[in-house]
């Protein structure tokens, strides 16, 4: 996640919420703050994700977005990879209500501390569930309000549901692409 404008001057909401980035940048209250994006890692994962939640919708109640604005609160605007949302929450243009699930997949120019206050601002607007994925060092991490954990035993869920995502599943089939590309 870029920490730094990528504008050099504040931008309204209105202008930021009529214009199309390329990437999509977040919102922070007059400021576009640009997003790392566009590496194999981070794409494979973000498709793979919501794949398993596409093949399972209705198993599991649920369908995912990639990279879907979410008013976080006024003049917050944020952008997860992926957002899973439970099947009869609102259809939203750009979210205002939170969804179930906020997925963050760290790019190479990422840093967990960075991507851990995205995280706490989703938990802040009521996510119950926040993922954060590391390709690099294979390890994820859940957060909640008391803070960011490695997720334990490997497995991703949501309490309450059927969701079950495991860890090892995601890195080899990320492996697996890897190595039929000889990279």
């Amino acid at each position: 996640m870029a920490t730094l404008p990528i504008a050099d001057r504040f931008v309204s909401e209105e202008e930021y919420l009529s214009h199309c980035y390329e990437p999509d940048c977040d919102y922070d209250d007059g400021l576009i703050v640009g997003r790392n994006v566009g590496e194999f890692d981070h794409s494979f994962l973000q498709t793979i994700l919501s794949s398993v939640f596409t093949a399972n919708m209705d198993i599991w109640a649920v369908y995912a977005l990639t990279e879907q604005r979410v008013c976080i609160a006024p003049r917050k605007y944020r952008i997860p990879d992926v957002c899973v949302l439970r099947l009869e929450a609102p259809v939203e243009d750009i979210l205002t209500h939170p969804p179930l699930i906020a997925i963050e997949i760290l790019s190479s120019e990422d840093c967990l501390r960075r991507v851990e206050r995205k995280a706490f601002e989703f938990c802040a607007f009521g996510v119950p569930e926040v993922w954060v994925i590391d390709p690099r060092k294979r390890r994820a991490y859940r957060c909640t309000e008391d803070g960011l954990a490695e997720v334990e035993g490997g497995v991703m869920s949501v309490p309450g549901t059927p969701i079950l995502v495991r860890v090892q599943e995601l890195f080899e089939k990320l492996d697996h692409m890897r190595a039929r590309s000889g990279k």
